[in-house]
């Protein structure tokens, strides 16, 4: 029996099997040692996370954030940090979708970054506006097909190789998802606050949801969420449509003891405003529909 178990022990399937059956045992020791579940997850996250530092000059950093695209996420973060910025307000705005920037256009900016004497990248500004995107740093139709590490580095550079100067905010423009750039910017600056933006339609609620989950996940404070494209109100007999649904972000704002930041109609001058690169808090800042 003896040279038989020294036998199975020596063949390297055997021993694969033992090596998992002793990572098993030591796997049911760790979750059974008596702490709780969220204390043994706050461990395992705490694990070799870079430490936040803050940016230069920058006081406050504000994320507006979609779990999914396509839900006015972009329009949103501009027209935010114009409404900042009517306030007596140094701010800055950052294009964190490298894969699809849309900042350039929809602040009416073209052109490369100049350099510093510190060989920082100066920012372009518009509307009193500091902005930074990988859209000036790209032809404007060149797909960027890159793998996560090169978008990281991209990210770290945006983010620490820009001379932002002195800010009371800076907005960033997340990306749609809970992927590598949200988790990498949230862990290292430290963040203000998150806004979250969402249509009222289900599909796009199930997103918001995970990604208000995800910034409590990595202790960001979730300001609230912004309903967009909530009703069409037709302009000829003003009849009233919710095509997305009604009060959907609202009843999701409930369930996760969020407040309601905005409710935004779906119109069409919002629309043609942001394609020509006049957002809507600059050309029409007394709109009802803002």
């Amino acid at each position: 029996m003896a040279q038989l178990c020294g036998a199975w022990r020596r063949c390297p399937s055997a021993r694969h099997m033992v090596a998992n059956l002793e990572f098993a045992a030591r796997l049911v020791r760790f979750w059974s040692s008596g702490s709780s579940v969220q204390e043994r997850q706050k461990r395992l996250m705490a694990r070799g996370l870079p430490k936040q530092t803050v940016i230069p000059g920058v006081k406050q950093v504000i994320v507006v954030a979609s779990g999914k695209g396509g839900v006015g996420k972009s329009t949103t973060a501009v027209n935010l940090a114009l409404g900042l910025a009517a306030n007596d307000l140094a701010v800055g705005l950052l294009d964190a979708d490298v894969y699809g920037p849309s900042i350039p256009s929809m602040m009416n900016l073209r052109g490369n970054p100049e350099l510093t004497d510190s060989n920082l990248m100066r920012p372009l500004v518009n509307f009193g506006i500091v902005c930074m995107s990988m859209g000036f740093l790209v032809e404007e139709a060149a797909p960027i097909v890159w793998r996560g590490l090169m978008v990281m580095s991209a990210i770290e550079r945006l983010l620490r190789q820009v001379d932002w100067g002195q800010l009371d905010y800076l907005v960033i423009d997340m990306p749609p998802g809970t992927g590598d750039v949200q988790l990498s910017i949230s862990q290292n600056i430290p963040i203000s606050g998150a806004v979250i933006v969402s249509t009222p339609q289900d599909i796009a609620l199930l997103d918001a949801e995970r990604a208000a989950e995800m910034f409590r996940k990595v202790n960001v404070p979730v300001l609230g969420i912004v309903q967009n494209m909530s009703v069409f109100q037709c302009p000829k007999c003003k009849h009233e449509t919710h095509i997305f649904g009604a009060d959907g972000a609202k009843e999701l704002a409930t369930k996760l003891g969020l407040d309601v930041l905005g409710d935004i109609p779906l119109h069409i001058n919002i629309r043609e405003m942001s394609d020509k690169g006049q957002p809507i808090v600059v050309s029409h800042p007394d709109s009802p529909e803002i």
